[in-house]
């Protein structure tokens, strides 16, 4: 006796004595696999509708208003069943031709009655073990994506921690000059909160040395990042929202696509304030 635990079939036909039969064979041969039955094409669409956990269909053809072909058409159309396995059973339509129109719509198996008891129990155990391969292969797959997942989070939090601790203000800016990411040392240098800084453009905060260099520094950022991928520090200055000017030595540094385009600039300031600036000879 072949034990399949956890399986539901639904067997359709419209003669009581054929469900009782098959009923039968299916509990003698399979143990703990769930039988319901329907007498009709309809019955077994709306069961199909309450229980969702349907793993196998055995499927009359022969069946007055809504023959097996037109019920595995609908299982077809339909979301929640087009992926159940069904099995055609006929004693009528034996020809080829009726045989291809129900692999047609859909049938893996198309067996002709009378049917061997011991070959359909194979048919139905070995649909079964496929059914049990793919539910392992799911579960595999969802711890996979489970394990990445967490992860991918913990790297993300650590990330997160790091940038927000950080003493120096990080400011990521899009390639024409707009502010996309912040930390909070950024916002309390400069008095802003983070939703007021995103948005900003960085011309709007930051100005170097020389007034010649106001207002045209962003051009010249981009020449020099697609050449160099980055540029040293330098002294400039941070507006702050109340209009103070903070001393800060200043990195950038480009993020480039594969195709060598600029997606990201990373800005990153340290507050000069209390500083003194010592010229060499």
């Amino acid at each position: 006796m072949m034990t399949k635990p956890g399986f539901t079939i639904l067997i359709v036909d419209d003669h009581a004595h054929n469900l009782f039969t098959l009923r039968t064979l299916i509990e003698r041969h399979l143990q703990e696999v769930r039988v319901l039955e329907a007498r009709s094409g309809q019955e077994a669409i709306d069961l199909t509708l309450s229980h969702p956990d349907i793993d196998l269909i055995i499927l009359d053809i022969q069946m007055p208003e809504m023959d097996g072909f037109q019920t595995a058409r609908l299982f077809k159309l339909r979301k929640r069943t087009r992926n159940i396995p069904i099995i055609f059973l006929t004693a009528a339509f034996k020809s080829e031709e009726f045989q291809r129109q129900g692999f047609a719509v859909g049938a893996v198996d198309y067996l002709l009655k009378p049917i061997e008891d011991t070959l359909l129990i194979n048919k139905i155990s070995g649909y079964f073990r496929l059914i049990e391969k793919e539910r392992t292969l799911n579960r595999t797959l969802e711890l996979k994506v489970a394990e990445r997942t967490r992860e991918l989070l913990e790297a993300r939090q650590y990330l997160e921690n790091i940038i927000d601790h950080m003493g120096e203000a990080l400011l990521v800016l899009d390639p024409e000059g707009r502010i996309k990411l912040t930390n909070p040392a950024a916002c309390r240098m400069l008095g802003y909160r983070e939703s007021d800084l995103i948005g900003m453009s960085i011309g709007d905060i930051f100005e170097e040395e020389g007034d010649e260099q106001a207002g045209a520094f962003m051009g010249l950022w981009l020449e020099a990042l697609i050449r160099t991928g980055a540029l040293s520090k330098i002294e400039a200055r941070f507006i702050a929202s109340d209009g103070r000017r903070v001393p800060i030595l200043f990195s950038r540094t480009a993020i480039k696509d594969a195709e060598g385009r600029i997606t990201d600039i990373i800005c990153i300031a340290k507050d000069m304030t209390g500083y003194t600036r010592i010229d060499g000879d």
